[in-house]
């Protein structure tokens, strides 16, 4: 499931999560190292035609990794706002070399050349925050099921 997807299945998460995804430039992306253990790094991430985007410079640890197993995390960046939460989303994380979408990319972007681009395929999107100083929620959304929200104290 692309982003669009998700943006019609759960718009108003999908919303939030643009937001805390557009508020800063950096975040943080985990991937699997070749022996299974996770490898994060810093990544700039876009959203473009119904896409979440994941470039990276030519043949980084993360781009050798995403080519071998393609399952990620990616972190938004809480930076000083901390009070409005904290994103994540997992999924897969496809090549895309040539072709039409690549092309509108690399016009959108202007990215240095040359580098490595990723299209997304979601399997969750998880939102946590603290409502009124007394709850910690998080919501929860995976393809096919509604979000769910998850209260403790």
């Amino acid at each position: 499931m692309n982003w669009a997807a998700f943006t019609t299945a759960a718009p108003e998460l999908a919303a939030l999560a643009e937001e805390r995804f557009g508020a800063y430039r950096h975040h943080v992306l985990a991937t699997l190292r070749r022996d299974g253990s996770p490898r994060t790094s810093g990544l700039e991430v876009r959203f473009l035609g119904g896409e979440l985007w994941l470039g990276m410079m030519p043949n980084s640890l993360k781009v050798l990794d995403l080519l071998r197993d393609p399952r990620f995390a990616l972190q938004a960046n809480p930076g000083a706002d901390v009070d409005s939460g904290d994103v994540r989303i997992g999924g897969r994380a496809f090549e895309v070399e040539g072709g039409a979408a690549r092309a509108a990319y690399v016009e959108e972007v202007e990215p240095p050349q040359p580098f490595h681009l990723f299209r997304t395929e979601l399997t969750e999107v998880v939102r946590t925050y603290v409502e009124d100083e007394t709850y910690l929620v998080t919501q929860v959304w995976k393809p096919g099921e509604p979000v769910r929200t998850l209260k403790r104290t």
